[in-house]
């Protein structure tokens, strides 16, 4: 499992918020160091300079002076002065301005300081005690007097900061993305052969760029589709008319013309009409049409009777109700494709059918012990007129439209079907039908 995303939002975020935040961080760094370090130290010196002063001035004053000196103090500045108090305890955690201040009174007293505190009415103070020639004194303030706090500025700052930069990010990626998203559906809806309205042209310019040439050429291909299907249709019906005509005419031919040879004409005769009806299959608009919720095993049972009617060894054993919304007809033609080709290619060996019924798919497979499908070739026979027998003979294959017609089947009705090989020799030919919005299980009838 990596962290490095692979989606173009994933990077796009990632790169952002690391952009982001280290400009963030650059900038309080910035910030901490340029501004507010300087200032705290400019304010601890002011104030270690004004404590200092407080206390000397105080010790030179008249006794009777010295109280109404100090509640003009208090008053005044917030700072506390006297000869003596409650017993002073070690400062708590550490403070930075505290230590600068701390640092101040040094270099002024040329002594080593170390405030200590008190607890007031539940207030903190600092104190600062001094020698004067009258005696020991004290000088103090209250913490909130100080007012600065550099760890919480900088906790908050980087989760504010966090915060605001993730949310960008996201933001951005999610704007350049989801133009690219919802195109990408699109051109894999039209990849299937299904009809995709033209999507939005808003967005940066060059993707609204992007999207109004996919739209452009989306509409081609439905063009194109339209023609192949029309041009498709009309060789159908111009050549079905000969060929009914030929037919009629082999019907009429004369009682002694060799049986043999009228038998080989009537045969390639409907071998033309199949071979003409499976290419018009081929053309036609195969998007998703009508669906039923019905049992799967109804479709199978369908099926397997038609494979039993051309003479084929079929095993098939009904289980649970299967119940999906699905196309019927076209679920019954991809596997009734299948069952054609099982049957022609199974050296009239057992076919198996298999539904696995499960909440989230629902699997029809069909096996059988063919020669298999070499793994090189298990994509190309889905193409349109491939066969894996080159002689293009009808005795030892079908037209090659077969798998053709089933692909393109279930992509149009959003299904899959996957040819692997079977155990023991053989092919497993399966068509997977996904859970859904469509194909969910709601409204199974109650089973009792």
């Amino acid at each position: 499992m990596t962290l490095v995303p692979r989606t173009l939002f994933g990077k796009t975020a990632v790169t952002l918020t690391v952009a982001y935040l280290y400009f963030a961080l650059f900038t309080f760094t910035a910030v901490v160091f340029y501004v507010q370090v300087p200032v705290s130290r400019q304010a601890a010196d002011d104030l270690a300079t004004f404590l200092i002063q407080t206390g000397r001035t105080w010790a030179v004053l008249p006794p009777t002076e010295r109280e109404r000196f100090a509640d003009e103090i208090r008053r005044s500045h917030d700072i506390a002065v006297s000869a003596s108090g409650p017993a002073l305890e070690e400062r708590p955690a550490y403070r930075p301005f505290i230590t600068l201040l701390e640092s101040a009174i040094e270099r002024r007293t040329g002594v080593a300081s170390v405030l200590r505190t008190t607890v007031d009415n539940g207030e903190l103070w600092y104190w600062l005690e001094m020698e004067a020639p009258t005696g020991a004194l004290r000088v103090g303030f209250p913490e909130t007097r100080v007012g600065t706090r550099i760890p919480t500025a900088l906790i908050t700052v980087l989760l504010g900061s966090t915060v605001l930069v993730l949310i960008t990010a996201m933001t951005l990626a999610s704007r350049i993305t989801k133009p690219l998203e919802l195109l990408s559906a699109a051109a894999e809806r039209v990849g299937k052969g299904q009809v995709t309205e033209p999507l939005p042209e808003r967005g940066p310019a060059e993707l609204a760029a992007l999207i109004r040439q996919f739209n452009l050429m989306a509409h081609q291909v439905r063009e194109l589709l339209a023609n192949r299907t029309t041009l498709l249709a009309g060789i159908s019906h111009d050549l079905r008319t000969p060929l009914a005509r030929l037919r009629l005419a082999v019907e009429m031919l004369p009682p002694d013309v060799d049986p043999d040879l009228k038998e080989g004409v009537t045969h390639d005769l409907e071998e033309m009409n199949r071979l003409i009806g499976e290419a018009l299959e081929l053309g036609r608009d195969l998007a998703a049409g009508q669906q039923e919720r019905i049992d799967l095993n109804a479709i199978v049972k369908a099926v397997v009777a038609g494979g039993r009617q051309l003479g084929g060894a079929v095993r098939w054993t009904p289980g649970e109700p299967c119940w999906r919304k699905v196309n019927v007809t076209a679920l019954r033609r991809i596997l009734d494709n299948l069952m054609g080709n099982a049957l022609r290619y199974g050296k009239g060996l057992m076919v198996t059918v298999e539904i696995d019924c499960q909440d989230d798919a629902a699997v029809v497979r069909l096996l059988d012990r063919g020669p298999g499908i070499p793994p090189e070739e298990r994509e190309a026979v889905f193409r349109p007129f491939y066969r894996l027998e080159r002689s293009r003979s009808s005795d030892t294959g079908g037209s090659g439209l077969g798998l053709a017609i089933a692909r393109q089947l279930a992509d149009a009705n959003g299904w899959s079907i996957t040819l692997l090989d079977r155990e023991g020799g053989g092919t497993l030919a399966q068509v997977t039908l996904l859970a859904g919005r469509d194909s969910d299980r709601a409204g199974e009838p109650r089973r009792e």
